[in-house]
């Protein structure tokens, strides 16, 4: 895929030496992968009738096997347009989502989730607030047409996030979908981005109560399963974001092992992609690499001329060339959601992610 796996640009998280090539590749699995109902996932089936279909459920996200998939899928191609005037896909892009970001398709994805309050929590709802922030940051006719129809269930979701994910006691330090980190992150980036304070103030005071006193993480651990995210890193990822850097230097010194030395050098060593070709949940580790490569990247920015930076940076070069290249497979089980992590870290300098 030309040079699009060099680990240097990939790192500088900027979008102008990205091809119409590029763009291209980058657009065609989401917007394949929107508009394909089928396989998807069935959470649970109410009666003998069976499950409705995805479209009868999700009018707006029905695509992408899962609702969280669909919605980032939304996201990287809202991004994309935003980022290349001049994209290859425009115009279908363009029409693909204005016949789904509709107002009577979101009022009833809307009704859907004030009927089922812990649906896609937090994962989901972290991906949606990124999908309306970057609408805030294009600003375009068509982007304040599309966030306009969205605005419903945009409203439905920060009520949700404080209601049910902010007053949580505890945090969830998987690698998977309720990773209580990631989902803080975003809705951090979210309120910032549109400039809702008070609610980036309360995800700081979590973020806080929740891993402030975290001390020698045992690193060595990951991954677990098959995590398409580093529990340790996505969490140093957010608070290098609550932190100024004086106070996340030494936040690291007390959470992070020495990362130099065995067995916890392991934290940054790739993952491989061995398993069985018919284990599809194997490409979660594919996306591992791409997270933690921007992880890895984020926090190396934050950790100025500390020890660990070095170590951090080279790693993050590596996950980046393993993470991309994994990550344009035609296999649905990573096509579906792959290309938005990896539009992700190639544009994490372009706005809407850490802003300050």
């Amino acid at each position: 895929m030309d040079d699009i796996t060099d680990p240097e640009r990939i790192l500088r998280g900027r979008s102008d030496w990205l091809t119409p090539e590029m763009w291209e590749r980058l657009a065609r699995h989401p917007l394949e992968s929107v508009d394909t109902e089928f396989p998807h996932y069935v959470r649970q089936v109410d009666s003998p009738e069976g499950a409705p279909r995805p479209k009868e459920r999700h009018p707006a996200f029905y695509g992408c096997y899962d609702w969280h998939s669909a919605v980032h899928s939304h996201w990287a191609l809202v991004r994309q347009l935003r980022l290349s005037e001049e994209h290859p896909n425009r115009a279908d892009i363009v029409e693909s989502l204005d016949a789904r970001l509709t107002p009577e398709n979101v009022r009833r994805e809307a009704e859907y989730l004030k009927a089922n309050p812990a649906f896609e929590k937090p994962y989901g709802w972290a991906w949606l607030l990124h999908l309306d922030a970057e609408l805030s940051l294009w600003g375009s006719e068509t982007a304040e047409r599309w966030r306009s129809a969205l605005e419903p269930l945009t409203r439905t979701v920060r009520s949700l996030v404080e209601s049910e994910f902010l007053a949580q006691e505890r945090p969830f330090r998987v690698g998977t979908h309720g990773n209580s980190a990631f989902a803080l992150h975003c809705v951090r980036d979210y309120a910032r981005t549109t400039g809702e304070d008070s609610l980036a103030d309360a995800v700081d005071e979590a973020a806080e109560s929740f891993f402030d006193g975290d001390e020698a993480y045992p690193v060595e651990y990951e991954p677990l399963g098959w995590d398409f995210l580093s529990p340790s890193l996505t969490e140093a990822d957010l608070m290098r974001r609550v932190y100024d850097r004086g106070e996340f230097r030494a936040w690291a010194d007390r959470f992070f092992p020495d990362v130099r030395t065995a067995p916890y050098a392991s934290l940054l060593d790739p993952a491989r992609v061995d398993a069985d070709p018919d284990e599809g949940v194997a490409l979660h580790l594919v996306g591992l690499n791409v997270s933690k490569a921007w992880a890895l990247a984020g926090v190396v920015d934050a950790l100025g001329d500390h020890p660990y930076a070095d170590p951090f940076a080279e790693s993050a070069r590596r996950h980046a060339e393993s993470g991309v290249e994994g990550a344009f497979t035609d296999d649905y089980a990573g096509s579906h959601w792959l290309s938005s992590f990896v539009c992700y870290l190639l544009t994490r300098g372009e706005g809407g992610v850490a802003p300050t």
